[in-house]
């Protein structure tokens, strides 16, 4: 196995290794500690059935049951599809993971992580971003780091703030999941003790005690500071990559720059996180 970093901050590929095949404690041990220091793995070449890639991530955790089940396999539930082929109800093209966020953090335990395996690709373009949250935090002005270590952001389903338009849950998905929850908008890694930047400005309502007038310039500016081109890996997908990252120090986003005329189709599955602190 083979490991190679993509940048100085953020993410890692992988080469010659098959994860349909049994996996030796040593080479799992390795895996995970280039999870924690490198927050996104590419694996490469992996050519894995949903049965095999419920046994491949297994190597890093447990699966987290997702909340909307409208796109679980049929055959395996644990796992979903992104597609760029689905609709909204009036029509709209839906475009799964379009906008930085990071997934489920409208959940008492958000996702660790979230795996992604391409099944088919367009010839061009869908890239996934990424921004580290834990280098964004260490360059912010230490008044600012004063100012938000303290604070817990509300997070929603779908905020009446976001931009991005999430897929109606259906009323038993309502039932398992929360109203809304509060998580700190300074995180501490609980692996790697490093505090991040934790908003997602397609869940956070608000912040506990402030204003909107004052909560949401904030997080805007937290936005704009993070997402700077300096804390980011932009990941260019190839056929049978596998790719993981970690949900608790970055955000993401999908890119739609493709021919809409071709499929986008991917794995998903997510596993399972602690609470924020």
């Amino acid at each position: 196995m083979q490991i190679a970093a993509m940048t100085d901050h953020t993410g890692a590929e992988i080469r010659d290794l098959d994860l349909s095949r049994p996996i030796g404690d040593d080479v799992r041990q390795a895996l995970r500690d280039a999870f924690v220091r490198h927050h996104v793995l590419a694996i490469r070449g992996q050519e894995l059935a949903p049965a095999a890639l419920v046994q491949a991530v297994s190597l890093f955790g447990e699966i987290f049951p997702q909340h909307n089940t409208r796109f679980a396999l049929p055959d395996c539930p644990q796992i979903h599809y992104l597609s760029n082929q689905d609709s909204f109800p009036d029509g709209r093209r839906y475009i799964p993971g379009e906008g930085w966020h990071t997934d489920h953090s409208n959940d008492n335990r958000p996702p660790m992580a979230t795996v992604l395996h391409a099944v088919k690709l367009p010839s061009h373009g869908g890239d996934t971003q990424f921004a580290n949250m834990a280098a964004a935090y260490d360059a912010l002005p230490e008044p600012m780091r004063r100012c938000i270590d303290p604070l817990l952001a509300i997070h929603v389903y779908q905020s009446s703030h976001s931009a991005r338009q999430l897929m109606t849950l259906s009323e038993t998905n309502k039932e398992r999941v929360p109203n809304a929850v509060l998580h700190p908008i300074a995180r501490t890694h609980p692996e790697s003790g490093a505090k991040s930047i934790y908003i997602n400005p397609i869940r956070i309502e608000g912040i506990l005690g402030l204003d909107h007038k004052e909560a949401l310039p904030l997080l805007d500016d937290l936005l704009a500071h993070a997402t700077q081109e300096r804390f980011q890996y932009r990941h260019r997908w190839q056929p049978g990559d596998l790719v993981i990252w970690d949900n608790r120090c970055l955000l993401h986003k999908a890119n739609s720059d493709y021919d809409m005329g071709e499929t986008r189709y991917l794995y998903r599955v997510m596993l399972k996180g602690d609470v924020p602190r």
